[in-house]
């Protein structure tokens, strides 16, 4: 690869940077797909992995202060188990697992659908440990949907903590997500949390952008100002090895073909489906 192509790429890598920490438009809400997992108060984490034992950090997690540990148990139902189940941290007064209603049905448990903390009369749940076990009467849960948002971002959107709001998102399975709660802290940063199941059924990925719909505003899909009528396809054969950014937005097509190996770039790629154009190599 010689200098320029070097170059051009390194450029587009960081307008791609500088792209993301932009302020994102009043009613907009990145996306977190959370997967099962569970926290443990200091006394059961001495239970599972042995005394004096402390969780040991795997990578910091988006909201500031949490991590994915290192550690994982086994969780047990009255027909089941699931392996692997990560365990989140810091410690917390309370031990804690959440689950999908997919892994629910897979050991036999019935937890019910609540906030984060709200554990009191939730399902029973076994958790196995490389040093021991225990069963919790109470303490498996479905966690409701909810933004973590600071009082900076509530107050730019208009909401507040305990509030309950509709989020859309738009792609190649549009869905609206009711009742998401939001909570507001000085700790938290902007982001949605929904568990695998309702990510799987929007086709929705980390890193998705949803619409905010306060109670009683109508929402976004029922105007007739958002509609955009569909473009006549049109095919643009580019020749060049690399595509940039700047390329993107300057063809008229709506497709772009490719010769193999040619190169198109992160920022590219965002520009062509920000532009509603598809990117293609010729067979």
């Amino acid at each position: 690869m010689n200098q320029q192509l070097i170059e051009q790429i390194v450029g587009e890598v960081l307008g791609q940077l500088a792209k993301g920490q932009q302020e994102l438009p009043a009613d907009t809400i990145p996306i977190a797909v959370s997967a099962r997992h569970l926290h443990l108060s200091p006394q059961h984490v001495e239970i599972l992995f042995g005394k004096g034992y402390e969780l040991t950090k795997r990578s910091e997690l988006s909201q500031p202060g949490q991590f994915a540990a290192n550690e994982t148990v086994v969780i047990a139902g009255p027909k089941g188990s699931i392996s692997n189940v990560r365990v989140l941290g810091p410690t917390r007064s309370q031990t804690q697992v959440e689950i999908s209603w997919t892994d629910a049905m897979k050991i036999g448990a019935r937890p019910p659908i609540r906030e984060s903390g709200d554990i009191k009369d939730s399902a029973p749940i076994t958790i196995i440990g490389p040093q021991g076990s225990l069963f919790l009467q109470e303490g498996l849960i479905i966690a409701q949907s909810h933004i973590h948002m600071s009082p900076q971002d509530a107050n730019r959107m208009g909401v507040q903590d305990g509030e309950v709001v509709t989020v859309e998102v738009d792609g190649i399975r549009p869905i609206a997500y009711r009742n998401v709660k939001i909570r507001v802290s000085e700790r938290y940063r902007l982001e949605m949390h929904i568990d695998t199941d309702e990510a799987n059924a929007g086709f929705i990925t980390q890193g998705a952008m949803g619409r905010l719909v306060k109670s009683g505003q109508p929402p976004v899909t029922a105007t007739v100002e958002r509609s955009v009528p569909t473009p006549t396809k049109t095919v643009y054969e580019f020749g060049k090895k690399l595509l940039t950014n700047d390329e993107v937005k300057a063809i008229e097509e709506s497709e772009i073909l490719l010769e193999k190996g040619t190169i198109v770039t992160a920022l590219a790629r965002d520009t062509a489906r920000e532009l509603g154009k598809s990117i293609s190599f010729r067979k």
